[in-house]
């Protein structure tokens, strides 16, 4: 026969197993979120990081001469400003897009 009591720690124990198996599913979900809000922090990162490589290349391709000397002081100045600009054009909307497309291509994996 079947005790009233055993059969309640059963149910207990049940119920105990399927709340512990939705939170694992829960923390998982928050973990997947969170390993996806880093993996964009680093795509945009990335994209800056290509972004400045572009401006300086640009920049490269201005001839010398004109009103400002090309001093160390300004060949630093435009490189932090350039570094700067990138770091914005990727944080700020949409960016380049690349930032995206590297998201979506790592995300699959």
């Amino acid at each position: 026969m079947l005790n009233i009591n055993s059969i309640i720690n059963k149910s207990n124990i049940q119920n105990d197993q399927t709340n512990i198996s939705n939170l694992k599913k829960k923390i998982d979900n928050v973990q997947k979120i969170q390993d996806d809000k880093e993996l964009m922090k680093v795509c945009k990162e990335f994209e800056s990081i290509f972004t400045h490589m572009l401006l300086k290349q640009m920049r490269s391709t201005i001839p010398d001469g004109g009103f400002i000397e090309k001093t160390t002081a300004r060949e630093m100045f435009e490189d932090m400003y350039d570094q700067e600009m990138a770091k914005m054009v990727s944080e700020k909307g949409q960016g380049i897009g690349l930032a995206k497309i590297l998201y979506e291509q790592l995300r699959r994996k």
